[in-house]
């Protein structure tokens, strides 16, 4: 059994996962996986508004507002008690509702399923394009050596 800190760590992730995916792929994994219909209460509704995003520069200098970025959230509650939330960019309402809803299934007892059908295939995608694009990066890379005289 996971402590608290490592549920949180675990459910950061999943979260994460699924704000970062892209709204068609989420609902392809979605009708793949033969999701049925489920039962919800919204707690909040769709709705879109703004964040300030902040940046740092070099990771570690002073906070600086970088601009403003659109952002959807909502929250429901499944008929048997889970919770699920989710915020992601941009104006895509239909995309936060399939990311509250996974975030409540993976708190109740088809949490396996959920993960193998959406979430494992999200994440072996993303490590992909992450992949990939390291590579294209690497391929430019110049490696600067000093040689040494035989002197």
């Amino acid at each position: 059994m996971e402590t608290p800190e490592q549920e949180i760590a675990l459910r950061q992730g999943w979260m994460g996962l699924l704000a970062r995916a892209p709204a068609e792929r989420l609902a392809a994994l979605m009708e793949g996986a033969d999701m049925p219909d489920f039962d919800f209460d919204w707690l909040r509704v769709p709705e879109t508004g703004g964040v300030m995003v902040r940046g740092r520069m070099g990771g570690t200098g002073a906070p600086f507002n970088l601009g403003e970025m659109t952002v959807t959230r909502c929250a429901l509650r499944l008929q048997s008690g889970e919770v699920g939330h989710a915020h992601v960019k941009g104006r895509n309402r239909a995309h936060a509702e399939r990311a509250a809803l996974v975030d409540a299934l993976m708190q109740g007892p088809r949490a396996a399923e959920v993960q193998a059908s959406v979430l494992a295939p999200l994440a072996s995608e993303e490590a992909a394009q992450r992949d990939a694009r390291a590579a294209k990066a690497a391929a430019t890379k110049v490696d600067f050596f000093t040689m040494v005289r035989g002197e």
